[in-house]
């Protein structure tokens, strides 16, 4: 990118995360307290291995592809903005786009497992936004579970010689939608309901999910998309040197 191509970038992510702040404060993942203390630290602990090799993964991208940090940094703001805006949902959650699956497609589902907890660390401690008792759980969800989904389609639809922006669609999208399967899925082990256990409370949080999580997961969908689009544009060498573009090999 041309150095004013890199201000205009990063004057661009400045305006969307004062537009994440102002719009977020009241959002919830997971909020804090909600989940019982050993959920919390076995969530915790199911995140380590991906948060170790996600480090690896990143530090690798930092020696390798010096020039493709900037892309690295926007995805981050990318997924804190989007994350950060929120629909009522049920209690103890909420609906809302979860922007991983971009990351995820450009720089491997590893990556976006750091990207995806310091998304959340400074959401719960700036914007009260999930919490740090549930981070855990939190980032199983949005920054692991989400992340590997959107990247084992995009590689599929590539594989099957499907074209890579509905790929990148839905990647984006089915990622979104398996985060809140996940989520769903925590918050109903945590509390199985006293007829039909786990199965049934898990059924009852999809379907009340999905009535706001299903539009705005084509939402994200589309706008990931469009992003992948202005990048190649603007960014076509990196894209190329990280592997996203023919010609390069990508980090996993």
């Amino acid at each position: 990118m041309s150095n004013k191509q890199k201000r205009l970038t990063v004057i661009g992510l400045t305006l969307l995360i004062m537009f994440g702040f102002n719009k977020g404060v009241n959002a919830m993942h997971i909020m804090e307290g909600y989940l019982p203390v050993k959920y919390c630290i076995v969530w915790g602990v199911l995140c380590i291995p991906f948060l170790i090799y996600g480090f690896i993964s990143i530090k690798k991208t930092a020696a390798e592809h010096r020039k493709t940090l900037l892309i690295l940094a926007m995805v981050g703001a990318y997924a804190f903005v989007l994350s950060a805006l929120k629909i009522p949902s049920v209690t103890g959650s909420s609906s809302h786009p979860t922007g991983t699956g971009l990351g995820a497609m450009l720089f491997g589902p590893s990556a976006m497992s750091i990207i995806g907890i310091i998304v959340l660390l400074f959401q719960a401690i700036l914007l009260a936004h999930g919490g740090l008792t549930t981070l855990g759980a939190n980032t199983f969800s949005m920054a692991i579970a989400g992340p590997f989904l959107s990247y084992g389609i995009y590689k599929l639809c590539e594989k099957l010689k499907i074209n890579r922006m509905v790929g990148v669609f839905l990647g984006a999208c089915l990622g979104d939608l398996f985060t809140y399967c996940v989520t769903s899925f925590q918050i109903g082990l945590a509390y199985p309901s006293q007829v039909g256990g786990v199965g049934a409370s898990v059924v009852k949080f999809l379907g009340i999910f999905a009535i706001t999580q299903v539009p705005l997961a084509i939402i994200e969908g589309i706008l990931t998309a469009v992003v992948v689009m202005i990048l190649e544009s603007y960014a076509k060498q990196e894209l190329t040197e990280i592997g996203f573009l023919k010609g390069g090999v990508i980090n996993e």
